[in-house]
């Protein structure tokens, strides 16, 4: 049961790790002597309408979470969180991808809170698949 209760709390903690970067600074550009920063939700606004997805997931997975808190079987919070630590994986790496194809006069760097975003989003996923893979002993 310590198992299960551990990897619910590190499966709450990784999603609402990955909400709060969501609104801290993704990306630094700087053109000249000029320097701006993007957060995911300024990234969302403008061109990357997908990235919303990521934070509705990430609400979704610690409300499952607090819901399925009384009962023993953590396969819904699992299944939500596996969903919701890919899609954001997926969403994270190809804005990854697209600010390293950008490279031109306005240089763009990716800020350490995406990269805690991505790692925790990764973590989410792994311990998803750990509480999937978790079997269920006899009383």
């Amino acid at each position: 049961m310590k198992v299960k209760s551990m990897l619910r709390r590190i499966n709450i903690s990784a999603a609402l790790i990955v909400l709060i970067c969501f609104f801290l600074p993704w990306e630094q550009v700087s053109c000249g002597g000029a320097k701006d920063t993007l957060s995911g939700l300024d990234l969302a606004r403008h061109d990357h309408f997908a990235l919303w997805v990521i934070p509705l997931l990430m609400l979704a997975v610690p409300v499952i979470g607090l819901m399925r808190r009384q009962r023993d079987k953590p396969s819904a919070l699992a299944i939500v969180s596996l969903v919701a630590g890919g899609a954001t994986a997926y969403l994270m790496n190809d804005e990854r991808t697209r600010v390293n194809d950008a490279a031109g006069v306005i240089s763009a760097q990716l800020t350490g809170w995406f990269w805690l975003a991505l790692i925790s989003s990764v973590g989410l996923m792994i311990s998803s698949f750990a509480m999937l893979l978790k079997r269920q002993r006899a009383p």
